[in-house]
């Protein structure tokens, strides 16, 4: 028996040939739905008849079996991707990470490597005749769309709870949409369809509001511990997130890593979710400050701007990154941003500046 194989995404399915020996042309032609086939007939098979793989393989089958299998749910990614970008061609739109996309292409190139990074991107919406921005935030995991995405809608122009009841409303769409179908485009559209009414419900309760809103401000300021800091990914991440939620303070670079953010209370709490979502492990808040006050929180900073501190690092490992950063140094800057308290509640122990 001879059996042409050709292994595709079901993007682009190829007929295959089976050449059927006496004996076996029944079972052969199952698998291509044709229950008549005869012995010896050369039959016609859809490649998306043939499972992924058999109860019968060995390990290293079943292997290949799920790298194809998240090829063919990447190559699905793409496509999902390229329909997205000719429905929200105008800048800012969508937005994705330059490398995305040509990380995935190596991957589909190369199977055999790593997994690239998950598929992350936004898209800007703008809702009712006010045109007030939404942002999907989009996160897709490898097996996508065979498993869920994780999907958020935030918007500026909504309250906490507007904006909880908001993505619950829309975790429960998704999960009621027939699995393994590409939804992301149905997201889209859902959040588009279904976030003028939180938003007026929203700005009714501002209004009313808006006086003790006016009054009172309360800032916080939130003291976060990482094992370390390297990539230049995530630190990037780090700085435009600051950036955008108008956050001061610093991150420090190396090991141990420090991120100090203060200002308004929700703005701190956007970037605490933000920068561990999806998968940061070795990080905590360790401490959190709240300052309420009846004028601007601005008068209540200690950082003017958000700093990048890069101490000089001592030590010497003989391994990449390996380093320890200078605590004495670090314990200056704390105390010239009257925050000496900071170090014993980061590191456990009370510190000291030398006297030289």
């Amino acid at each position: 028996m001879f059996l042409l194989f050709l292994s595709r995404a079901y993007t682009e399915p190829r007929p295959l040939l089976i050449f059927v020996q006496p004996g076996w042309g029944g079972a052969w032609a199952c698998l291509g739905g044709w229950e008549e086939a005869q012995p010896g007939q050369v039959t016609p098979i859809d490649q998306r008849d043939i499972p992924d793989h058999g109860t019968s393989r060995s390990a290293g089958v079943e292997g290949s079996a799920m790298a194809s299998t998240v090829k063919e749910c990447l190559e699905l990614q793409l496509l999902e991707v390229e329909m997205l970008l000719s429905m929200f061609p105008k800048r800012g739109e969508f937005s994705l990470d330059a490398d995305a996309v040509p990380s995935i292409q190596r991957y589909l190139s190369n199977a055999d490597g790593a997994l690239p990074p998950q598929l992350e991107y936004r898209i800007a919406l703008h809702v009712g005749e006010a045109k007030v921005k939404v942002e999907l935030q989009v996160l897709l995991p490898h097996m996508y769309p065979q498993v869920a995405p994780q999907l958020f809608a935030r918007s500026d122009a909504l309250h906490r709870q507007q904006q909880l009841q908001l993505n619950t409303r829309l975790t429960s769409h998704i999960s009621s949409l027939d699995p393994g179908d590409l939804c992301v485009c149905e997201a889209v559209q859902w959040v588009k369809d279904n976030s003028l009414p939180f938003l007026e419900t929203c700005q009714a309760s501002s209004e009313c509001a808006a006086e003790a809103v006016r009054a009172k401000e309360k800032l916080r300021r939130m003291w976060i511990y990482s094992h370390h800091i390297y990539r230049q990914e995530l630190r990037k991440k780090i700085f435009d997130c600051a950036k955008k939620l108008n956050l001061t303070g610093f991150c420090l670079t190396g090991k141990p890593g420090v991120i100090c953010v203060e200002g308004l209370q929700e703005n701190c709490e956007e970037f605490w979710r933000v920068i561990r979502y999806p998968n940061w492990k070795h990080i905590s808040c360790k401490h959190v400050e709240n300052i309420e006050t009846e004028g601007s929180v601005d008068n209540l900073r200690l950082f003017h701007s958000f700093e990048d501190l890069q101490f000089q690092a001592h030590g010497d490992y003989g391994l990449r990154n390996d380093y320890h950063m200078d605590l004495g140094q670090f314990l200056e800057f704390l105390k010239q941003h009257q925050s000496g308290h900071i170090f014993q509640i980061l590191f456990g122990v009370e510190g000291k500046l030398s006297d030289n």
